[in-house]
């Protein structure tokens, strides 16, 4: 017997690949639960566009869908704190958490622990900041982060602001952060031929025109939601918000937006890449095949 077998599954792939139908089908298997790893599923009432399918899930459990209302601030911090709550709930139940999703930042952030604080915004730090340069406050932010991802925030003074303010935040806080839960993941990914994967792609986008995508986002800006912030919510959104604006015809909003989901999809792959190069083992399976088999003899391997 493996005498540290993983305690996590997790399944990741692009958008349109099969990850929800193979989380379910391996948590029906495996006694397992499922926690959704997307950063548009979190939303109530954005249903269509975001491919949540929840007829998928039949009787498995699912969480971290449905907890925020459109307009809340959700974010990787709050995400994060959230899975770890479902995560210890579950396996306080004897169940196997099954982590499914595709957005790299949330998976990441749990699979390499990312220390995330909550930070309030600080006054006297901005008293301090207020009679530096864009360039002055740009150097103090690469002192406090020289790996720097988001280049765009040095571009911005509100949002330098903000970096720096995080920055020092979480400096402050880490020596009192409590201790992670200890996760060991196996984890696997979700893997197509690109014209077929753009095919899948391009065929799910005519079905949720179909089902009423457009009708869903004409739902929620008639509720309140302005078309500023829906176009903040994802490629369906931001595109059917401009064709209900007049922006774009119906031939057009649907042409320019599968090219967006195709060039989404890419940039997914290239995110799942790099978190290899920092150090997680992702098994890639055929979605194609049938990847079902070969994830559950991946699973007896690691656990016997």
């Amino acid at each position: 017997m493996n005498d540290t077998p993983p305690n996590l599954l997790v399944i990741l792939g692009p958008t349109a690949s099969g990850k929800t139908r193979l989380g379910v089908d391996a948590a029906r298997a495996l006694n397992g639960e499922i926690l959704s790893a997307d950063s548009r599923q979190v939303y109530r009432g954005m249903d269509i566009g975001t491919g949540k399918d929840l007829a998928e899930y039949d009787e498995i459990p699912h969480h971290l869908i449905d907890i925020a209302d459109p307009g809340d601030e959700f974010n990787v911090f709050e995400f994060q704190r959230r899975f770890f709550a479902a995560f210890a709930e579950i396996r306080e139940r004897g169940k196997l958490p099954v982590l499914v999703g595709g957005t790299g930042l949330y998976l990441d952030a749990v699979l390499r622990g990312y220390r995330l604080v909550e930070v309030p915004e600080n006054s006297e730090l901005r008293r301090q900041l207020a009679p530096l340069t864009l360039e002055q406050l740009a150097i103090r932010l690469a002192a406090l982060r020289p790996r720097l991802h988001n280049s765009t925030d040095t571009l911005d003074r509100e949002r330098l602001l903000r970096a720096i303010e995080i920055a020092e935040g979480e400096e402050a806080a880490s020596a009192d952060l409590p201790p992670l839960p200890e996760l060991r993941p196996l984890v696997c990914g979700v893997r197509w031929e690109r014209k077929a994967l753009h095919r899948r792609i391009d065929t799910r986008l005519k079905e949720r025109l179909a089902q009423g995508m457009i009708e869903e986002v004409e739902g929620l800006h008639r509720s309140g939601v302005p078309y500023e912030t829906l176009e903040f919510y994802g490629l369906e959104y931001r595109f059917v918000a401009q064709y209900l604006q007049g922006q774009l015809n119906r031939n057009d909003m649907s042409q320019k937006l599968a090219s967006a989901i195709h060039q989404f999809a890419k940039r997914q792959e290239t995110w799942f890449r790099r978190m290899e190069r920092q150090g997680t083992e992702i098994h890639w399976l055929d979605g194609a095949g049938d990847p079902l088999p070969e994830l559950l003899a991946l699973w007896r391997r690691q656990t016997t």
